[in-house]
């Protein structure tokens, strides 16, 4: 019997829903409290076993198809399948983003759901390292993956950070390679624009930035934040206005430009940009042409990012997430990585087109993602899961990586 006709013989003839609902209960309310909670917890693992075992007698790979069965739905399992199909190997290390993509912070009050943290777990215990990619700073990722994985996890030696969006890599437990500021291979002509731009961002911002934003706390990076709710309207109009003057900082930080340059320059480059400056007075007519070749090598290496309603951002674009995320790989000697990337933002795009370029993974992305993601992952393997429902891809990997598994 293949595969697909075994995995179409599991989902209709056994209750699935109902196993998976018993696993679900197992897994996030453990026997711990009072005895009439210790005994609900005891009846529902029985049962979880019994419906399992009715699985293992009617398949040569019973526990894995009982794995699968207590994990995924049917269209689960069977996109799992297709990406096995298609790739004909397992995913061996996670990329992911955390804002807006493994938590939410208009749904989940800032928290990874608990489901997520079960997988993730699992999926760790499983063997796969876990690489988090966040524009966040170092110090506000350690707090959450501590508590949130726990210590044992984030110091097995399978877990890395790349933060800032590039800029540095944490690996606890590896030695002098645990902490990689990529950054400081910068040369000193483009740290030398970034000072200029840190030391007047706050000072030189008119009134209602200085009110509606705060600089995060970046070891590099030069980020503003808004003071308000994520995507609120005050958020959205603040973070515009920051976007502006950020523009008109780095112009000031550079020889020979002018603001009106600047804005054209990046305006180009970037339609969401283009957008927000079409809304404060329009993009400045300027011949690009005439762009001094020294300015415009220097614009070249400095990203100006735009998330809507949460952050006005400048970076190094020698210093993204893909080469964060290589940086991991080596730390954590991944030779011959098939990664999934999850992640809803342009920065995340960056690993998703090295993935795919270089044949070594695949991307998904909530539903809520910006556009020019969702196109990419519609182009490739159509993994969109809906908001504050980031465990639905991470069971798809466990299906797929059991799929795989079956001689």
């Amino acid at each position: 019997m293949n595969r697909y006709n075994s995995l179409y013989k599991l989902y209709d003839e056994f209750d699935t829903a109902t196993l998976r609902e018993y696993q679900t209960l197992v897994d996030l309310f453990p026997a711990l409290g009072s005895r009439v909670a210790l005994e609900l917890w005891q009846e529902t693992n029985d049962e979880l076993d019994q419906n399992r075992n009715a699985i293992r007698r009617m398949f040569p790979a019973g526990e894995t198809f009982a794995d699968i069965a207590a994990h995924a739905s049917r269209d689960e399992a069977f996109t799992a399948l297709d990406l096995n199909t298609k790739y004909g190997r397992a995913v061996n290390v996670l990329v992911l983003d955390v804002d807006e993509t493994l938590r939410s912070a208009g749904r989940t009050d800032n928290e990874i759901p608990r489901e997520t943290l079960s997988l993730l777990t699992q999926l760790h215990e499983d063997g796969l390292p876990i690489v988090i990619c966040t524009g966040q700073t170092l110090e506000n990722v350690k707090g959450f993956i501590t508590q949130g994985l726990g210590n044992e996890l984030v110091h097995s030696g399978r877990l890395s950070v790349v933060y800032e969006a590039g800029n540095g890599v944490f690996s606890p437990g590896h030695g002098e390679d645990t902490k990689t500021l990529l950054y400081e291979g910068l040369d000193e002509e483009i740290r030398t624009v970034f000072d200029r731009v840190r030391s007047r961002v706050v000072s030189d911002a008119p009134e209602p930035i200085k009110r509606g934003c705060h600089l995060q706390g970046n070891e590099f990076n030069i980020t503003l934040k808004p003071n308000f709710q994520t995507g609120s309207d005050r958020a959205v109009s603040v973070i515009d206005d920051a976007l502006c003057h950020l523009l008109d900082l780095l112009a000031a930080a550079v020889d020979g430009v002018d603001a009106a340059t600047t804005r054209a320059y990046y305006a180009a480059r970037d339609p969401e940009i283009r957008g927000v400056l079409e809304r404060h007075g329009g993009v400045p007519e300027v011949d690009l042409a005439d762009l001094p070749e020294t300015a415009e090598s220097l614009f070249e290496r400095i990203d100006i990012a735009y998330y809507k309603g949460d952050a006005a951002e400048m970076g190094s674009l020698e210093l993204d997430k893909p080469t964060g995320v290589q940086t991991a790989f080596d730390v954590l000697g991944l030779d011959d990585p098939f990664a999934l990337v999850m992640g809803d933002s342009k920065s995340d795009l960056r690993v998703m087109e090295w993935v795919d370029a270089n044949d070594c993974g695949i991307a998904a992305a909530p539903d809520h993602a910006s556009r020019v993601v969702s196109e990419h992952v519609f182009n490739t393997d159509e993994l969109v899961f809906e908001r504050n429902d980031s465990a639905s891809m991470l069971r798809i990997v466990y299906a797929l990586n059991r799929i795989a598994g079956i001689d």
